[in-house]
């Protein structure tokens, strides 16, 4: 039986990748460049793993979940606040399941972006607020997701630092400590749902750029795009 429903895993090919490549390349900068630039690259991985993190890296600081603070619960519609970790793997895991998760019955478009933005880095120098806010759908389109009562679950089943990053880290370790930025791939599953029972489910993969100063929380820097080395 063929699927009928409006998927968002398309989301961002349209948006330019030439400038996804630019910007990405400027916010791993500090991280993949040794003599020159270091290529980060990612391949689709749809294994599924029982680990949430096989990284060998070590986090920015001791893997922790900070105390919440007035005014840090809650969401905005559907899309939950970012929870206050300090580990890179747990926090990725958390953001893929975040973008892979909406619910159009509760929240308007508008609620969705700011729920999203919410998760990105303060620190403007890196943010790449675009690459993010391309996986999601024109308002239109979000309408007609919406009169079809559409809404996604998703489970992230692995994370783990790529191998190039991990490459470029051991031949400099110190480099991370210039923004405190990791690449971290995340896979998981995705199932989708509308109306009169209607359901579907997908794998899905992608390598986001987070952000994890010591004694700070995780925040979303990027959604890296796919370049070949």
């Amino acid at each position: 039986m063929k699927k009928r429903f409006l998927s968002l895993s398309g989301y961002g090919i349209g948006w330019s990748s030439k400038r996804r490549i630019a910007v990405l390349a400027g916010v791993l900068a500090l991280l993949l460049v040794l003599a020159g630039a270091v290529a980060l690259f990612t391949g689709r991985d749809t294994q599924p793993a029982p680990s949430s993190g096989n990284g060998s890296l070590p986090p920015a600081s001791p893997a922790s979940t900070f105390p919440a603070e007035p005014g840090t619960t809650g969401k905005t519609g559907s899309v939950p606040r970012p929870p206050r970790i300090s580990d890179p793997l747990q926090f990725a895991q958390a953001a893929a399941e975040m973008l892979w998760t909406y619910d159009t019955r509760s929240t308007t478009h508008e609620q969705q972006l700011a729920g999203m933005q919410a998760w990105m880095t303060t620190d403007s120098q890196y943010g790449d607020w675009p690459s993010v806010s391309a996986q999601m759908p024109t308002p239109a389109l979000w309408a007609r997701m919406r009169d079809q009562q559409q809404n996604a679950t998703a489970t992230a089943t692995r994370a783990h630092y790529p191998a190039a990053f991990k490459q470029a880290l051991a031949e400099d370790p110190a480099a991370i400590t210039k923004a405190y930025i990791y690449a971290v791939t995340v896979t998981g599953k995705q199932t989708i749902a509308w109306a009169k029972g209607g359901q579907g489910a997908e794998d899905r993969s992608t390598t986001l750029a987070v952000q994890c100063r010591p004694s700070h929380d995780c925040s979303l820097v990027a959604i890296a795009p796919r370049v070949a080395p």
